[in-house]
């Protein structure tokens, strides 16, 4: 007996396990099955009858899938699993869903959906490709200058800001044309000819677009941004037959099916009106964004889901940040038709094979495949190598400065052979310090033999 859905094959090397015989071996192919998934290696487990046959046929070591080879009894030893004639490019299935949430089969899980996710790339890029739909905006260039004003100069005891000429009326003498006048013009006042626009690198955006893309696969982002996917079977949701709807009952009891419709409700919910003058400005209301309808063709399938409060649609072929990550926030929730999620690979391409849309285009790859760095210097095994750590050597930020000429020490640390000249200074001292005290000596004798002879 076969599971029913098996898995694809893993690109991995030829590999063989062995394992001993009993109930516990069982488990433990679930349990390797389990860490292999982990580690992105998919196989397909198989139970072999007592004959070794499967299904009634004897199994076939060149086969090109993975098959983990288990004695159905449990009686015999488990037969050796080996990983041989491995077909490339395996990653695990996700399963597609009919009009009437039925499976109604399998498909491998695009190489765009394994893109690391930098949601500070998608927000630098949705910053820049937002100002690219801005509408330049500036005031009148004669505006606060509409009026004859000179200054008075100086002697008048008042400030020399220009002054409106004229008499008999209070706007005469009145200051003018400054930013801090009354009706006069702005400071620094804007024009049309601003930088609106922004460029943004093409692989910058491309990058951006698939960590988005891969953002929408994992169930915690996309409820983190606020969907309501808890009951949705899977994501990411793939939905086959839905191309050809036309009408938005249909659309709807659709998405009813495939319990995706609380966040239509959601968003009808959240509507309101904007606080502050856009809602003299033609964006009077604000909602939440519901669901997002990438479709390959569109069959009537626009009309039927545009009118669905929050719902958005977009062709696979043109799929748009702003709608991808709204806000700049990645996890938005994504319902795929069959036909789009086929295409992905062959719009994307992969990390070793380029994309047939994007000329020369592979996806980017994860420089670390392990991101805990913490984890991983805290690990037992790293610990177990390095040198413990030691006492922190702080340097004071600030020392008190001594003058070299009056401290010893510093003068010796800073030149050596100032030692070397004190001493002979000291030497030179002494010395001359005895023959100073010798020639006193000899002039007191010369003095009292002098006194003598004079008595």
């Amino acid at each position: 007996m076969t599971l029913t859905n098996p898995f694809l094959v893993s690109n991995a090397a030829e590999t063989r396990l062995e394992h001993e015989t009993g109930t516990a071996a069982l488990v433990e192919y679930f349990n390797i099955v389990d860490i292999f998934l982990k580690l992105g290696i998919h196989c397909q487990i198989v139970f072999l009858e007592n004959d070794g046959s499967v299904d009634g046929a004897q199994y076939s070591s060149d086969t090109e899938h993975i098959l983990w080879m288990v004695d159905f009894e449990m009686s015999t030893t488990v037969q050796e699993l080996t990983f041989s004639h491995v077909q490339s490019a395996a990653r695990p299935v996700v399963t597609i869903f009919g009009d009437n949430n039925a499976v109604v089969g399998t498909a491998p899980l695009p190489a765009v959906f394994t893109v690391p996710i930098r949601s500070d790339i998608v927000t630098a890029v949705h910053t820049n490709i937002r100002k690219n739909a801005r509408q330049p905006y500036a005031v009148n260039v004669e505006a606060g200058h509409q009026t004859s004003a000179v200054s008075w100069g100086t002697g008048r005891a008042v400030a020399r800001i220009p002054r409106v000429s004229g008499t008999g009326t209070h706007r005469a003498g009145q200051a003018a044309f400054g930013n801090m006048c009354r009706g006069g013009r702005m400071f620094a006042p804007t024009k049309t000819w601003r930088k609106w626009h922004v460029k943004t690198n093409q692989n910058q955006k491309r990058y951006a677009t698939a960590s988005a893309v891969a953002a929408s696969a994992i169930p915690s982002l996309v409820l983190a941004r606020g969907h309501r996917v808890e009951k949705i079977n899977e994501i990411p949701l793939v939905l086959d037959n839905i191309e050809g709807l036309t009408k938005v009952k249909e659309a709807v009891a659709v998405l009813k099916t495939v319990n995706a419709y609380a966040d239509v409700e959601k968003v009808q919910a959240s509507k309101t009106i904007r606080a502050g003058k856009g809602k003299y400005r033609n964006r009077r209301h604000r909602q939440r964004r519901g669901p997002l309808i990438v479709y390959n063709e569109d069959n009537g399938l626009v009309k039927a889901f545009r009118n669905i409060p929050g719902v958005e649609l977009a062709r696979v072929s043109a799929l748009n940040l702003l709608q991808l990550a709204p806000g700049g926030h990645v996890g938005r929730f994504i319902i795929w038709t069959k036909d789009a999620f086929e295409r992905l690979d062959s719009i994307w391409g992969t990390t070793t094979t380029t994309s047939e849309a994007k000329r020369g285009y592979k996806l980017p790859q994860p420089i670390m495949h392990n991101a805990d760095l913490p984890r991983l210097i805290n690990s037992e095994e790293v610990q177990a190598v390095v040198r413990p750590a030691g006492q922190k050597n702080q340097k004071r930020p600030h020392t008190q400065h001594k003058n070299p000429l009056k401290n010893t020490g510093v003068m010796i640390r800073l030149n050596p052979y100032a030692q070397t000249l004190r001493r002979a200074e000291i030497l030179g001292r002494n010395l001359h310090g005895k023959i100073t005290k010798k020639h006193v000596q000899n002039k007191k004798y010369i003095k009292a033999l002098l006194s003598e002879d004079t008595a």
